[in-house]
């Protein structure tokens, strides 16, 4: 697992030992990046279920000015943390153990934070984490969107995820492999609260 484009283009990552992450592979990484590359540059990155945290890393390489990540695993976070340190970074970013749906409900709650871009990747075995999730950012949670934020969803091939969850409605689907990136976003007539 490497950084594929930015300052860090080609630094490796460490994956935490066993089969209870599964990063997102560089290929898809990639293609990802690609899409988002207009709007990440000067970015605030949230990377949920950020295991090794390869994504929100390839973001900062790429020009985001900040990355926050989610897990709740101690191994993912052992990772998260050698592989930020191997990087030399120090700041911007933060790092926020413990369960995603929490997370959210605290941020909602508690902060006038703002996200351009969010990413999620909850274990592909945990089917209610995507609606859980997906659910509390096109809902209660929705005011940590930024006006033209984007939501990705990674997930398998043949689960298939809503087209809408609340005020999040899908834009874009690509599949690559047995892997599916779901992109969502507010509609402009219905960013207002």
């Amino acid at each position: 697992m490497r950084i594929i484009a930015g300052k860090f283009r080609s630094r490796t990552l460490e994956a935490p030992a066993g089969l209870a992450t599964r990063p997102t592979s560089d290929r898809l990484r990639e293609t990802l990046f690609n899409v988002l590359a207009p709007r990440i540059e000067g970015a605030a990155f949230l990377d949920l279920y950020a295991g090794s945290g390869a994504v929100g890393m390839e973001a900062l390489s790429r020009g985001a000015a900040s990355a926050g990540f989610v897990e709740r695993a101690p191994a993912a976070l052992s990772a998260l943390r050698a592989n930020l340190a191997k990087l030399g970074l120090s700041a911007g970013f933060r790092i926020h153990p413990g369960s995603v749906g929490a997370f959210l409900r605290k941020l909602q709650r508690d902060s006038a934070t703002e996200f351009d871009v969010v990413f999620l990747d909850p274990p592909y075995d945990a089917e209610r984490d995507y609606a859980e999730t997906l659910g509390l950012l096109g809902g209660a949670a929705k005011g940590i969107l930024a006006a033209d934020a984007l939501v990705i969803a990674e997930h398998r091939k043949k689960e298939r995820l809503e087209e809408k969850y609340g005020s999040l409605e899908r834009t874009r689907l690509l599949e690559q492999g047995d892997a599916v990136l779901s992109f969502y976003a507010v509609p402009a007539n219905d960013s207002g609260e």
